[in-house]
């Protein structure tokens, strides 16, 4: 059975940081690309982060790019999503995604699995 568990959403403060998780299991975790996305109340998913376990390549949507980093851990399935710098616009439920082909990140539709989603809410 395939999952992708989020975790590490929460409030925190304008300026402040969070990091979430994306535990994967049930399929080659190498083989996949990963993807961030999120949905604010009343807007449309955005795709905010992908990486290729492949090859290691990122892509980051321009609203975080220099604020959030994407990294890997093979050995434990995970994929994380540091988030500095958080501005109220930031404030969405986080979904991560896998993808076995994914030529544009942030599109959802090329993307194969969901997680469930975690918050994040970021006050002024």
């Amino acid at each position: 059975e395939v999952q992708l568990v989020e975790s590490g959403g929460g409030l925190v403060q304008a300026g402040g940081s969070l990091r979430l998780s994306c535990a994967a299991s049930g399929f080659t975790f190498d083989d996949y690309a990963i993807g961030w996305f999120r949905q604010a109340p009343g807007k449309e998913r955005e795709g905010v982060s992908c990486i290729k376990n492949s090859d290691g390549s990122t892509y980051y949507a321009d609203s975080v790019k220099g604020r959030f980093t994407i990294s890997t851990d093979n050995a434990k399935n995970t994929v994380y999503l540091q988030m500095n710098s958080l501005k109220p616009e930031d404030t969405a439920v986080y979904y991560c995604a896998a993808g076995a082909i994914v030529v544009v990140p942030y599109y959802g539709s090329e993307y194969d699995y969901w997680g469930q989603g975690t918050q994040v809410t970021v006050s002024s």
